[in-house]
Formats: C-alpha cells, structure tokens, sequence
C-alpha cells in the first residue's frame, strides 16, 4: 500500500512521513476515527514505509524486495489482529486462522467495515471478538527477532473488539515493548478501548475524507456520470465506503430500506402482529448487521425531516429513498424527529451492550406506532 493510494488525508500522510524521516518513530500509535476514512490504507502505507529500503520523499519505492511483500500482504515482519468468530474448524479461533481470508479482502481495498468482513468469510450474523488466545499469539510473535525489516510491525484492527483478558495482556507488551515493534492500533470506537492503552499509545485523530479528495478517488473509479459522483460525495459525507456503496449498493443496502420501510409501513397502520413477525426477523441478524439497520434508520429519519422542511441542497439521498420520501417525509416532522432519532441511537447503544434483540427491536418497532402519528 502506497500513501499515494489513501484517499484524502494528506496532513496524516505528511505527518507519518515526517517521522519516519526525523526519526520520532513511536512504538504505538493509535489511529482514532469513523469507518470509511482510510484509517487501516494509512496504516498499510505507514508500514511499508518504514520497512522501505529505498525510500522517496513521500512514499515508498515500491521496488525494493521489502515494498514488494508489502503488497502481498506477505512480508515476514507485518503482523495482523482483527475480529473473528468460532467456526465448526476453529473452536477457539485467532487471527492467524482467517489469515488468508484477511489477505484476500485487504487485497481487494482496504476500505471495509466489520460487517463486510464478516461476510466476505460467509458468516456476517456472527459477532467478531478479537479472543484472549490472541494474545499469546501476539507475543509469540513479538518475542522473535525480525526477519528482514528494522521493524516488526503488529495492526491491529479494531481492538475495541478485544477481549478483556487479551486487552490485559496486550497493555504489558505496549508498556515494555520488545526492541523495533511498531503497534498500530485502527479505531473506530476509541472510548472503548481500555484507558490504559489508549494512554500509551501516540493517538492520531483521522477525519472524515475531504469532498475533492472524494471526487477525485470516484473519478478515478471508471466509467461514472458528474451527477453519479456528485451524488455520491454529497450522500457520503466523507466516508469513503459509503461513497462506494451508493454506486455499487450491495444486498444489505437494499434489504435495510427494504425493512424500515416495512418497519413504518406496519406502524402506521397498527399492525402489532406484522410488528412482531419483523422484529423476529431483525432478531436474527448478527449484531453488526443489527446496528447498521439502526444506523440507516437514523440517517433516513433525518434526512426525510429535512426533505419535508423543503431544503432539497441539503438532501442526502439515493434515487429509491428520495421517490418512497416523497410520500413518507411528511409524516417525519418537528414534533417527533428527536423522539425517533432517540429510539435508534437508543437502538445501537443496546445492541452494543449485548441487549436481547427481540426486546429490542419489538420495543423499538411498537414505539413507531405512536411516534409516526405525532
């Protein structure tokens, strides 16, 4: 992975690079933001550039025997940690067991979320835990010497997924790291990593993606109209993925509206049964996919808020949401807009503490009825 490859984030990229060259390398650095911003793109790049034989002004060479296995993903001093789940082959699983998997989706971007994780290695209902054996893997690994670069290199992704006892034992490695280890940790939930890592760790706020950046990486992309980029830059508000899903929806995409449709449709008309047939279903979705629905239905109730107060420039819609919006946006109103945004955040946090999901979303959908009529 090449800097130049990270969409936007050109003060992060200067500020990596300048580093490397004075020198003020730190053992761990925390790279702090929201999905979709390049968090683990700048990680990757930042890693091949310090394991550089040959290194230019702003970016590796690319050439040197080092950048090549980098770009393989396959260099013998970079180390990975990520969500996975128990399979039928590894009860007690660890990073290394998806590792071709991993290699494979990185490959193809290294702009995704947990969900497309999880579902690219076929189970997308399953919860992704980084699980305390990872931790003796980690220090297997830390604990040899480096092979061919200065510097082992560990990402981990997403440790606010990691498993208390494993978080425990990660904190004494970063304390007293082994001679050139390089931790870099990829947040999206900085608060819940443990505070005593956070405290040792080089944070790196990472923001959304400028707009020009956006445009510039969609063009780039192929065949795409003005509007078809414009569109989706103004629909993404500087993440990246949601860029990419809007011009190429995938299944969740359009099952999540599909529901929250349903979702408004029977709360309008009283239709508890109906309501307690969709909230079984939404039940059964992986915790991930749960939390996505809540946050669509979020980004939807304030977006069809703001088409009813006639701003269409402020409208961040696609062309099917925009066409049901015409007649559900009025019902979407002063009244009861912070009512409904309250019952999805309300949504996301529960499902985060590991609430029961049918309460959940039967409560969530049985409170529709009386919020849709305000």
């Amino acid at each position: 992975m090449f800097f130049k490859d990270v969409v936007g984030q050109e003060k992060i990229k200067d500020r990596l690079v300048r580093s490397v060259k004075e020198q003020r390398i730190s053992h761990a650095l925390m790279l702090a933001g929201p999905e979709g911003t390049g968090k683990l793109a700048l990680a990757l790049a930042f890693a091949q550039y310090v394991s550089c034989r040959n290194r230019g002004e702003t970016d590796s060479c690319g050439e040197c025997p080092s950048c090549r296995k980098y770009q393989k993903l396959a260099h013998p001093d970079l180390h990975f940690v990520f969500p996975v789940f128990p399979t039928k082959e590894f009860k007690k699983p660890v990073s290394d067991d998806f590792l071709p998997k991993w290699r494979e989706m990185v490959k193809k971007t290294p702009y995704f979320t947990l969900s497309q994780w999880l579902g690219f290695v076929e189970n997308e209902n399953a919860q992704g835990l980084i699980y305390e054996r990872e931790s003796d893997s980690i220090m297997r690994k830390l604990n040899l010497k480096s092979f061919e670069s200065d510097y082992k290199v560990m990402i981990i992704w997403l440790p606010e997924k990691m498993h208390q006892a494993c978080s425990n034992k990660l904190l004494k490695l970063i304390e007293e790291p082994p001679s050139k280890t390089l931790f870099l940790l990829i947040t999206e939930d900085e608060e819940a990593v443990i505070s005593t890592i956070r405290s040792r760790a080089q944070r790196i706020k990472v923001p959304f993606v400028d707009n020009d950046s956006l445009r510039l990486a969609l063009k780039a992309k192929g065949e795409l109209s003005p509007e078809q980029v414009a569109d989706a830059v103004r629909l993404a508000n500087g993440n990246f993925i949601r860029a990419v899903e809007y011009l190429n929806p995938d299944e969740n995409t359009g099952y999540f509206f599909v529901k929250f449709q349903e979702m408004m449709r029977f709360a309008y008309k009283r239709e508890v049964y109906e309501l307690t047939q969709w909230s079984e279903e939404m039940a059964r979705l992986g915790r991930d996919r749960q939390k996505a629905f809540f946050y669509l239905a979020l980004r939807l109730v304030r977006e069809y808020f703001i088409m009813n107060m006639r701003r269409p420039e402020l409208v961040y819609l696609n062309e099917d949401e925009k066409m049901w919006g015409k007649n559900f946006a009025p019902y979407i109103n002063e009244r009861n807009i912070i009512p409904f945004a309250k019952e999805f955040e309300r949504g996301i946090k529960h499902i985060s503490m590991n609430g029961n999901p049918r309460i959940i979303f039967l409560d969530t959908a049985l409170r529709m009825v009386r919020l849709i009529k305000r």
